[in-house]
C-alpha cells in the first residue's frame, strides 16, 4: 500500500506541475485529445533527425567553447584518483541513503521500470498519462520529449560512447594496496578495454560517461526547458541519482561528463521540437490565408478636362 501511494503522490504532483501553465493564458477551446496526441507524436518522429543536427550544432558552433570543455574534460580525468577517491571516503558516506522500492511487479527486471530509475519513469509516464486525460498538448509533449531523451542516453551513451571509451571502472579503495579484482582498476587512464558493444548491464570497459547521469539530467534539461523551472527538475533527479551512490561505481569524471552529455541531448531534443512546431503553425498560417477569399475595394478620383466624378475599383 504505501508503495502505491508513492507513485500516486509523483503522479499527482507531475500531473498538477504539468497543468501550472495553463493557469497563465485564457481558456480556448479544446481539440479533440486524440487529434492533439496524434501531433504530439508525429512531432516526436518527425523531428529525430532535427535532435541530432541540433547534438551536432551544439558542438560546432562555438569551437572555442567546446576546446574549453575537452580541456576540462581532460582535467578531470587527470585529477580522477584524487576527487574519486575523496567520493568514496568522504562523500558517500555523508550521503549514504536509499530510496523506497516503487518497483510495480515482482518479476520486473526492465531496468527502467525498477529501483532508483522507477522515481524517473513512473513520474514521465503519469504525466503523459494525466495530460493525455486532461487534454493538455504541452505536458504531452514535455513527457514525449523527456523519455525521447532518455532513449538517446542509451544509444549515444551506453551503445556508442562506452564502446568507444572502453574505461574501466574505479575499485572501491583507491588508497590501499589491496589486490584488485577484475576488471576494476585503480589506474585513472585506463581507457580501450570495451569488447565491443554491450546492451546490457558489465562492469569491463563501461565507466565513461555515466548511463544514469546522462538519461536523469537529460530529462532535467527537458522539464526544465518546457516548464521554465530549475529547482524542481534537478533538485527531483539529483536527489534520485544520489540514492545509493555506492552503486554507481564510476569515477568523479564520469559522473560529470554524463551530465554534460544528457544536457546537450536534452537542449537539442527540446529546440528541434521546438522548431518544428514553429515550421508547423507557418505551414498552417499560409494554408489559411492562400484558401481566405479576400475583397479589397477602392474609390480613386478621376480629373480630366471633361471628366470629373470617382472610380470604382474591387478586387478579388
Amino acid at each position: 500500500m504505501k508503495k502505491f501511494s508513492i507513485i500516486l503522490c509523483l503522479f499527482i504532483s507531475f500531473l498538477n506541475y504539468g497543468q501550472i501553465d495553463s493557469l497563465n493564458y485564457k481558456k480556448e477551446r479544446k481539440e479533440n485529445r486524440f487529434k492533439v496526441a496524434g501531433r504530439v507524436i508525429k512531432n516526436s518522429v518527425i523531428t529525430i533527425p532535427g535532435d541530432f543536427g541540433e547534438m551536432g550544432h551544439s558542438i560546432s558552433k562555438d569551437w572555442k567553447t567546446s576546446v574549453f570543455y575537452a580541456v576540462g574534460i581532460l582535467g578531470l580525468i587527470a585529477t580522477d584518483h584524487y576527487t574519486t577517491t575523496f567520493l568514496h571516503e568522504t562523500i558517500e558516506p555523508a550521503i549514504d541513503y536509499t530510496l523506497p522500492d516503487i518497483t510495480i511487479g515482482k518479476n520486473n527486471n526492465f531496468p527502467w521500470l525498477s529501483g532508483e530509475d522507477a522515481y524517473i519513469a513512473y513520474p514521465l509516464i503519469g504525466l503523459y498519462a494525466g495530460s493525455f486525460i486532461v487534454n493538455n498538448e504541452k505536458g504531452q509533449r514535455a513527457a514525449a520529449n523527456a523519455i525521447k531523451s532518455m532513449a538517446y542516453s542509451f544509444v549515444i551513451t551506453h551503445l556508442a560512447l562506452k564502446a568507444i571509451m572502453g574505461r574501466n571502472r574505479p575499485h572501491r579503495s583507491l588508497a590501499d594496496n589491496e589486490p584488485v579484482e577484475y576488471p576494476f582498476t585503480r589506474d585513472n587512464w585506463d581507457f580501450f578495454n570495451a569488447k565491443g558493444v554491450h546492451g546490457g548491464v558489465t562492469a569491463l570497459g563501461t565507466a565513461m560517461p555515466s548511463l544514469h547521469a546522462t538519461a536523469y539530467y537529460a530529462v532535467a534539461k527537458v522539464i526544465q526547458m518546457e516548464y521554465d523551472n530549475y529547482w524542481i527538475p534537478y533538485g527531483f533527479v539529483t536527489l534520485v541519482f544520489m540514492a545509493n551512490m555506492k552503486d554507481h561505481n564510476h569515477w568523479v569524471s564520469d559522473m560529470l561528463v554524463g551530465g554534460l552529455i544528457g544536457t546537450v541531448i536534452g537542449r537539442s531534443v527540446v529546440l528541434s521540437s521546438r522548431k518544428q512546431i514553429e515550421k508547423d503553425k507557418n505551414k498552417l498560417a499560409l494554408k489559411k490565408s492562400s484558401n481566405k477569399l479576400e475583397f479589397r475595394k477602392q474609390l480613386i478620383p478621376q480629373i480630366s478636362s471633361s471628366f470629373l466624378g470617382l472610380q470604382f475599383v474591387a478586387s478579388f
